[in-house]
């Protein structure tokens, strides 16, 4: 019976705290709460704190200087120092993993330290722009955008069926990227694309590369799913916020209505998807009759559409006094160098993907219930800096990993977690199943570049194919093909690869904007054990053989620069060779006893994180 009161009390909390859903039920336009004075002053509502100025002329070196202080400034206060630059050796595998999501080779190590003997800065700065400049920029970094994207080649679902042309949005992703599309048109064009003058129609995938059922039997439904998704994403991508929430009734804890969600989704109201056989892009067009005016969908069910609603922006965002119209109207208004909450939402992305981890700590809601910015001048000087570097990703990519920040040696022993979160030290990253699966075939030399076209289909395990439909399972017949790389393998929403699906590869159906970082004993058992891991192991051990013959300090010094980007220590060199000299005696040959050696390395903590 003591629990009661308990009980009770939790129940009062509960009820107070969705007060905003209780009253959301009779009317959600006309019932609609105002925004209070609380909510306004939360830190993600309100302008940025450096003005938006003209963009920058030159180079981003300046800049760099100017995100090292406001990183210097939290050190101070909490009586903490940066840490040593990182050696030569490290910061090119650093900078080729971080800019293309590919080790540098042998050589490239090799002439970037001569280089920085003679003049670190000006090595290191023409290394990134080398880096950016390569088509392996835009082939990494998509797949950043493609799971914000919540991108796949196949509806999902019961039937998986496929979609033909889905490839044709990723690659425009990667072309997008490589040309270095001003990121404020980049997002226009996946919104808009076919309604904007010159626009490019296959952008537009970014709406409908959520999952689907085609085959519903109420197409009502499928509709009423397919715009929520796209509302949802719309919201958690470009503005940071749990958009999807106030679908049913007002948010819980944000400032977002139920006619919020609604107003939003009417952009895209007469927006549908056409037949899967058809290219990408006519895949968006205009409802010409038969469409329901824009309606709230009380307690967000299909059947009960309740009162009639305009476009028109989330009200906290100062939505309703500006001019709304039709998705062209709405990818402007995202875009604007004014929107405090995109330009937050995309810094805080970008800054994760260089450093691990956000500087608001829940890139997808900086809503009133998330953990506040650990830096909150830094993201507000990043948002800003963005539209001041002409929308150039590129540039601001720069303006980060030239800072001295970034340059820094990861955390030595016993360095406090507090220290590593202010940015004392450099945090130390794991590849994703996609970096490590391409880094296989790179330090073999076997990695296929060619760019573009239809998904490779890379084979799948017994236990995965013989739960497919016989076609669902077929790989690719080339073996070329096979070797490119893991961007360009075919995106099964039901079917991930073994690789990247235990290395934390999102399942597609909702946008991710951070990917986990799990450490479980299949990811061991798969890099010790599978086919893939085998045969790069014996093609490199080949490969060793060939170049150092017999000489175990050589096969090890030749190994260790392939997989890990440096020289081998004397001390891995005796290792190796006591090493070689016992599973020798075991192994069916010397080249076995080498290919064990370097499915040892494979398997090395050194291999699978970035220092």
């Amino acid at each position: 019976m003591k629990a009661l009161p308990v009980i009770l009390a939790s129940l009062v909390l509960h009820d107070a705290v969705h007060a905003r859903a209780i009253r959301a039920s009779a009317d959600p336009v006309r019932d609609e709460p105002p925004i209070t004075e609380d909510e306004r002053g939360h830190w993600s509502f309100q302008p940025l704190a450096f003005p938006v100025k003209p963009a920058r002329s030159g180079q981003a070196r300046g800049a760099s200087a100017e995100l090292d202080g406001l990183i210097e400034k939290r050190l101070l206060e909490a009586g903490l120092t940066r840490s040593d630059e990182a050696d030569a050796a490290t910061l090119i595998r650093r900078l080729s993993f971080d800019l293309t999501g590919l080790p540098p080779t042998p050589e490239e190590v090799d002439a970037f330290i001569k280089t920085c003997a003679r003049d670190k800065d000006t090595a290191i700065h023409a290394l990134v722009e080398r880096l950016l400049a390569s088509p392996g920029y835009g082939e990494h970094w998509a797949q950043w955008w493609l799971d914000l994207a919540r991108f796949a080649e196949t509806d999902g679902f019961e039937h998986d069926k496929e979609r033909p042309r889905a490839w044709q949005y990723r690659d425009w992703v990667i072309r997008a990227l490589n040309e270095d599309m001003p990121f404020d048109e980049f997002v226009r064009q996946q919104i808009a694309g076919d309604l904007l003058d010159g626009g490019e129609p296959a952008a537009t995938g970014f709406l409908f590369s959520g999952p689907d059922m085609p085959d519903l039997n109420n197409q009502d439904e499928r509709r009423h799913v397919v715009l929520n998704d796209i509302t949802s994403t719309t919201g958690s991508v470009f503005l940071g916020l749990t958009v999807g929430c106030a679908q049913c009734h007002d948010h819980a804890y944000d400032p977002l209505s139920q006619a919020d969600f609604y107003r939003l989704r009417a952009f895209f109201d007469n927006t549908v998807l056409t037949a899967r056989d058809k290219p990408l892009g006519p895949q968006v067009r205009v409802f010409t009759e038969g469409v329901p005016a824009s309606t709230v969908f009380v307690r967000g069910e299909f059947r009960r559409p309740g009162p009639v609603i305009q476009p028109g922006y989330p009200r906290i965002a100062g939505g309703l006094d500006q001019p709304a119209g039709d998705r062209a109207a709405l990818a402007r208004w995202i875009t604007r160098a004014d929107n405090a909450l995109f330009l937050r939402a995309t810094a805080n992305r970008v800054w994760q993907q260089h450093f691990g981890r956000a500087i608001a700590p829940t890139p997808a809601d900086l809503g009133r219930q998330s953990p506040p910015p650990t830096h909150p001048e830094l993201l507000d000087w990043l948002a800003a800096e963005l539209p001041r570097q002409g929308w150039s990703l590129k540039r601001l990519h720069k303006a980060i990993v030239l800072s001295q920040t970034f340059r820094q040696a990861t955390p030595p022993p016993g360095m406090s977690g507090e220290a590593i979160g202010l940015y004392a030290a450099m945090p130390r990253k794991r590849l994703t199943g996609e970096m490590l699966r391409d880094s296989l075939l790179v330090i073999t030399g076997q990695l296929n570049a060619r760019a573009g076209g239809p998904g490779a289909r890379l084979p799948l395990p017994a236990e995965i194919s013989g739960t497919l439909l016989k076609k669902q399972a077929e790989a690719t017949l080339d073996e070329s093909e096979l070797r490119r790389r893991s961007i360009y393998a075919f995106a099964r929403r039901n079917a991930r690869h073994p690789i990247f699906d235990l290395f934390d590869r999102p399942d597609a159906l909702v946008t991710c904007s951070r990917r986990e970082t799990s450490t479980t004993a299949p990811q061991a058992l798969l890099l010790m054990n599978s086919e893939l891991t085998q045969g790069i192991a014996s093609t490199l051990a080949g490969q060793a053989l060939a170049a150092c013959g017999s000489d175990m300090g050589a096969i090890a010094d030749f190994a260790v620069r392939r997989c890990f980007s440096r020289a081998a220590s004397a001390a891995e060199r005796d290792a190796a060779r006591q090493f070689l000299d016992g599973q020798t005696a075991l192994a069916p040959s010397f080249q076995d006893a080498v290919a064990d050696y370097c499915l040892a390395l494979i398997n090395s903590n050194e291999f699978v994180h970035v220092d």
